[in-house]
This record gives structure tokens, C-alpha cells and sequence, in this order.
């Protein structure tokens, strides 16, 4: 018996749908790293705008061609909490920060390609906050340039451009992923669930023997393993891991690579580090980040665990 032809219709139609969908999904869909031969070979494709993080008078002497410049501490991205005074914290009002992201000309069909000095894994650290910022807004199409400046110009032919990129303001609305941002009380919450811990700053904060100026107490939350954000990148500078390398310093560190986990450090900037590698290059993607770290920690009086006591 034949089909009939509404049904064939209609199964036509589904199957048109898909593949639509299939197609707009993976429009959207940026990898977290690109190299430097991903940007020479898309320099002049539109649809993407890189964002420079270099001091003002750097990028106006020279910068990946049509890329525009952003201050990442007072640019908005972060801010210190009015209510508390807890500081480097995101934003509260997000509709500003969209605002902010528009200036750029970047709208949400726009792939943001960020680039960092690249001089440590500290520095890529401004990139890793910004992109996870830019997937808690709910842009998926945000990538992050391996190794930043330092890999771009480290080959003379690379192509410079100097003085301010010229930007057309877009419309950038935000569609919030609540459940990316945790709290004081959701870390309490994980850790009495069983998440693993994860500090992401140098052992010695983790073990209590220096601190962050603004931390009250020296140590670290009770149980967490300690996975410096240095050990993610090639001898601590802007170049990530490969995948099995990550893996093998995360059994070093006893971290696990899957289930829920919890990164830190004092105010989100390397636990951004960490939740970056976990989450975008690992693929754990049960992994949080924990924006108040221990400044919020410490100054709201929580218990610290001292590895070290100096006398």
C-alpha cells in the first residue's frame, strides 16, 4: 500500500527541520580554544569580533586587525557587591552588562573570539572569566585565542593593525543561566553533597601560608584539593594543555575528571581557570564556579582548613 502523500509530506517536512536545525545549531557552536591559524584563516569573515584585553596604550600600538579593546576591570564585566562589599563579582545588574557588550558590536549571532596578553595562565585568566560570563548570559559562540598576543605575534608575518577599531553599536540581550551561578550557601550545599572541592590557587594559599589582601583568614575550604591554575597551561604561560596532559595532572591532584565539582580561589579570577579547564577542555560539565571564593568566604566568617601554621 502507498503512503499517502500528506504523510510523505509531512515526514518531508520533519526531516527539513532537522537538518535547519541541525545547521543553525552548529552555527552557533564555537570551539572554547582557536589557534592563530584559525584567526588568519577567518581575519576577514564577518559575523565575528575579537576582543582585546591588552592595556589601552598596547592595543593602540598594535592588535589583531579590526579586533576591539575592552578593560576587563573596569569595563563592567566585574564588579564589588554594593551590599557587602565582597569584591570582583558579577555583576547584579546583567541588563548593564549586555548594554556594555553591545558597544562592542557584538549581537547573539556574533562569535567573540577573546585574546589575552598571553604572557601567563594567570593573564588567560581575564579570558576564562569573560567567557564563562559569556555562557551564564546564554552566548554559546564565544572562543578563546590559545597562547593570545604572544602566540600572534610571535610570527613577524602575522598582520597588525594600530589605533582604535572602528565599532557599530548592536543589541546583545541576555538569556540567564541561573543555574551556573552558585552561592555562599549552594557551595555549603555541594560540599555536604559530596562535590569535590577544587582551589585553583598556588599551594601556598592553599596550604595557609600567604593569603589574598582582602581574605580574613589563610587556608582553604575544608577537604578541597588543591589544582593550581599554573599547572593547566605549558610552563605556566598563555598556551593550554592538551587534553591528556590535563587529565594526568588532575589524577596527580586527585581531582576527578567527571561528577559535580566546585572550583575557587579568592575572588573567581583563576577558579575561572580551573572551571574553564574542567568544564570546556576536559568535558566535565558538572563543573561550577564559585564567583565569592574565599574572600566571601573568609570575610563572612565560614571555618578554613590550615595546612600550615607559622609561629
Amino acid at each position: 500500500m502507498k503512503t499517502p502523500l500528506a504523510t510523505r509530506w509531512t515526514s518531508w517536512l520533519g526531516m527539513v527541520f532537522l537538518l535547519l536545525l541541525a545547521v543553525a545549531r552548529s552555527a552557533v557552536a564555537a570551539e572554547p580554544l582557536v589557534d592563530v591559524d584559525w584567526v588568519k584563516a577567518n581575519l576577514d569573515k564577518p559575523g565575528i569580533v575579537f576582543v582585546d584585553f591588552q592595556a589601552p596604550a598596547d592595543y593602540l600600538r598594535g592588535h589583531i586587525p579590526g579586533a576591539v579593546n575592552s578593560n576587563y576591570g573596569k569595563d563592567g564585566w566585574r564588579e564589588d557587591r554594593a551590599s557587602d562589599k565582597v569584591p570582583d563579582m558579577l555583576p547584579v545588574n546583567l541588563d548593564a552588562l549586555g548594554a556594555m557588550i553591545g558597544k562592542l558590536g557584538i549581537d547573539n549571532n556574533t562569535h567573540v573570539v577573546l585574546v589575552n596578553n598571553g604572557t601567563s595562565s594567570s593573564d588567560m585568566g581575564a579570558g576564562t572569566r569573560v567567557y564563562w560570563t559569556f555562557k551564564v548570559l546564554g552566548h554559546d559562540n564565544v572562543s578563546l585565542l590559545n597562547g593570545g598576543m604572544v602566540a600572534w605575534t610571535k610570527d613577524p608575518k602575522n598582520p597588525l593593525q594600530t589605533g582604535a577599531a572602528k565599532t557599530t553599536p548592536k543589541t546583545f540581550k541576555i538569556a540567564v543561566r541561573k543555574d551556573m551561578i552558585i552561592t555562599m550557601d549552594d557551595v555549603k550545599k555541594e560540599k555536604a553533597a559530596g562535590a569535590v572541592l577544587v582551589d585553583n590557587r598556588p599551594e601556598d594559599q592553599y596550604v595557609g601560608i600567604n593569603r589574598h589582601g582582602k581574605a580574613t583568614q589563610s587556608g582553604t575550604i575544608e577537604g578541597a584539593k588543591n589544582l593550581p591554575n599554573a599547572w593547566t597551561t605549558v610552563n605556566g604561560g598563555g598556551m593550554f594543555r592538551s587534553k591528556d596532559q590535563l587529565e594526568q595532572l588532575y589524577k596527580v591532584a586527585g581531582v576527578p575528571t567527571s561528577g559535580e565539582q566546585v572550583n575557587f580561589c579568592n575572588t573567581g579570577h583563576w577558579a575561572s581557570i580551573g572551571w574553564f579547564v574542567s568544564s570546556e577542555l576536559v568535558g566535565n560539565k558538572k563543573a561550577k564556579l564559585y564567583d565569592g571564593s574565599m574572600v566571601e568566604w573568609t570575610m563572612k566568617g565560614n571555618p578554613v582548613e590550615q595546612k600550615v601554621s607559622l609561629k
